[in-house]
């Protein structure tokens, strides 16, 4: 199943969560097994060749993904969750949000320096969570071999925020 393909599963839904936003809902792609298959299989072809030790996952529909893709890889899975979500030591990261901060966590001890890291989420939109939690890595001195989304909204720019890391995205608007 190609980009195109993919694309005409998924459930634009506007003025959502707030009016003037249009929301990608995944969820009628991911509610087919054949396609969560097939978008699954995706992913481990684009990453063919790249020895990967852990899936990082951006909580919720991240985890999604990352999880399906971290069985398919053999790797561990490492959510990162808002404040008070995980019940151990974190790190944290503060993002900006367009009428705010957050901040985004990850267990202190996620990640053993050196591992080759693979970070994915659902939506690259202004690549603000993103690069929370590309920090997040970097802390734990992880090797970010490559960054993978779903979705990429181009003219949001959010790629820009991706420190010329490698990544790609399944599905462009």
């Amino acid at each position: 199943m190609k980009e195109l393909d993919l694309k005409k599963y998924i459930r634009t839904v506007p003025d959502f969560p707030k009016p003037g936003i249009l929301f990608y809902d995944i969820t009628t792609l991911i509610s087919n097994k054949e396609r969560f298959q097939c978008v699954i299989d995706l992913f481990i072809k684009n990453l063919q060749g790249k020895k990967i030790d852990k899936v990082i996952a951006i909580e919720a529909r991240g985890f999604i993904l990352g999880g399906a893709i971290a069985y398919k890889l053999g790797a561990g899975f490492i959510p990162v969750r808002k404040k008070g979500k995980l019940p151990w030591k974190t790190n944290a990261a503060v993002y900006n949000l367009e009428y705010g901060q957050d901040s985004l966590h990850m267990h202190e001890d996620a990640i053993n320096p050196g591992e080759n890291i693979l970070i994915i989420d659902d939506v690259l939109a202004t690549g603000g969570t993103m690069n929370a939690v590309i920090n997040l890595t970097k802390q734990l001195r992880g090797n970010i071999v490559s960054i993978a989304f779903l979705i990429e909204l181009e003219a949001l720019k959010g790629k820009e925020k991706l420190e010329g890391l490698p990544f790609f995205s399944l599905i462009k608007y």
